[in-house]
């Protein structure tokens, strides 16, 4: 009698060491892939950083630049009077609105300079936003001009209300604004003016003879750098912008527009320049510094920065960043650029 053949099932599968080596491959490879991810995740953080940082620098100087190009715009065209043109006005009037109390004067560009290698120079710009040239004309009978009823000239030139007018007798010369006489927002046919007419130097210019011209919406535009952020007017217009360097760009003489040297806004000279040095100036020289964003784990930031190459003699101003917290811990550009002041290099035979 055969015996009967069984067939048995061996069940099988995994050991608990098999387990464990294959938790611990998996583990590995996890690992690795973070690893890489993390490194490719930080350089593209850098590298959009950095990116973001060349459009920001792009802005900020097409910012100043647009603005700087136009100062002195809407000032008494000089050609049309080579002697009584506010480019001669000695010393340089000032105006304070008597509605707002916002204070300006006739000096298209003036910087203030920081103070310190670590600190940002300010940049005031002034011009007018009016279409209108500003063309001196003969006052002809000044009397009661201040009092509201107006002051008779060889015309009014298109001044309307609130244009910002100059009064100018040789050298000595007055800012003052153009009045509203009757209180309808009409273009005066006579040019009436508020009270405060205040010359500048000597006797008061308001007389016959004088001249007047209209300087339309005269304004300020002032551009520094206040918590990491390039302001216009107090608004903020750009991020990330830690430190801004100026220069003015001057001729030996007012007469010509030959840029000799590169000089900062300091000293007796050019901390606060007088008009035969001011119409000296015929361009500035602009450095903004940029920053990635981006903290990194490690320094990559070793040395201070510089604004820009010599020229002329001039020095090239070491920036100072260990003001900011964990400063080697970002990437920086320098952005430069030189501007020309084309209002001023038009008039140079005017101030000659």
């Amino acid at each position: 009698m055969m015996g009967k053949k069984h067939n048995y099932l061996h069940q099988t599968g995994f050991s608990l060491v098999e387990l464990m080596v294959a938790l611990v491959i998996g583990l590995l490879a996890t690992l690795v892939i973070m690893q890489v991810f993390s490194a490719f995740e930080g350089q593209k953080r850098s590298t959009s950083g950095t990116a973001d940082a060349q459009t920001n620098g792009s802005i900020a100087l097409m910012n100043i630049q647009r603005n700087v190009q136009m100062a002195g715009y809407g000032l008494p065209l000089p050609n049309s009077d080579l002697q009584s043109n506010a480019l001669r006005c000695n010393a340089l009037p000032n105006f304070t609105d008597p509605v707002t109390a916002n204070i300006t004067n006739i000096f298209p560009i003036q910087v203030q300079d920081g103070g310190g290698s670590n600190a940002s120079d300010t940049i005031t710009v002034r011009y007018s936003t009016t279409a209108r040239g500003a063309i001196p004309v003969e006052i002809i009978d000044p009397i009661n001009a201040a009092a509201g009823t107006g002051l008779v000239a060889d015309s009014n030139m298109g001044c309307v209300t609130d244009d910002i007018a100059v009064i100018i007798n040789n050298t000595t010369c007055a800012m003052t604004k153009v009045a509203d006489a009757d209180g309808s927002g009409n273009t005066p046919v006579n040019i009436s003016l508020y009270a405060a007419v205040t010359p500048s130097a000597g006797t008061a210019p308001l007389v016959a003879g004088a001249k007047i011209a209209c300087m339309g919406n005269w304004q300020n535009y002032t551009f520094q750098v206040v918590n990491d952020e390039l302001q216009l007017n107090g608004q903020p217009i750009v991020s990330e912008v830690v430190n801004m360097q100026v220069q003015y760009g001057v001729s030996a003489a007012a007469g010509s527009n030959d840029v000799t040297a590169w000089v900062n806004a300091t000293g007796g000279t050019w901390g606060n320049p007088i008009v035969a040095s001011r119409n000296r100036i015929k361009a500035i020289r602009v450095a903004v510094v940029l920053r990635n964003g981006l903290l990194e784990k490690a320094n990559v930031t070793n040395a201070a920065l510089t604004a820009w190459t010599p020229l002329n003699g001039s020095a090239a101003p070491v920036i100072d960043l260990t003001g900011i917290p964990n400063w080697q811990q970002y990437r920086y550009r320098v952005f430069e650029t030189i501007i020309p002041l084309r209002n001023m290099l038009w008039s140079k035979d005017a101030v000659a």
